[in-house]
């Protein structure tokens, strides 16, 4: 199993980045994928997610109108167009795949650092 995110980068604030994910090793369309991220000292947090089934777009309140989820599963790829960037959405982003009613079914990529300056 393989998940990996890129496109991260240094944005001045009002910018806009795309993140991208790929994974491998798994049946991408049955899967719940989500972007997280976390600063240091900090939690780990949810920014957005897709849900499966069903398809249902989930975001934190902090990103709504302004960041983008979306998946293409013949690709096996989910994207994160984010859009009027912040200071405080620097962080390092990380691509999730989960599955399963105890979500057993766990995979995280390396995490890619976005970095928003005002």
């Amino acid at each position: 199993v393989h998940v990996e995110e890129s496109g991260g980068g240094r944005v001045q604030a009002g910018g806009s980045l795309r993140l991208s994910c790929v994974g491998s090793g798994f049946t991408f369309s049955r899967y719940t994928m989500s972007w997280y991220r976390q600063v240091p000292g900090k939690e780990r947090e949810l920014v957005a997610a897709i849900t499966w089934p069903g398809g249902k777009i989930n975001y934190d309140e902090s990103v709504k109108d302004r960041f983008t989820i979306s998946r293409d599963n013949a690709k096996n790829t989910m994207s994160l167009q984010m859009n009027s960037l912040k200071p405080e959405d620097t962080a390092v982003y990380y691509c999730n795949a989960r599955q399963g009613p105890m979500n057993e079914y766990n995979y995280w990529g390396q995490g890619t650092q976005v970095t928003v300056s005002s």
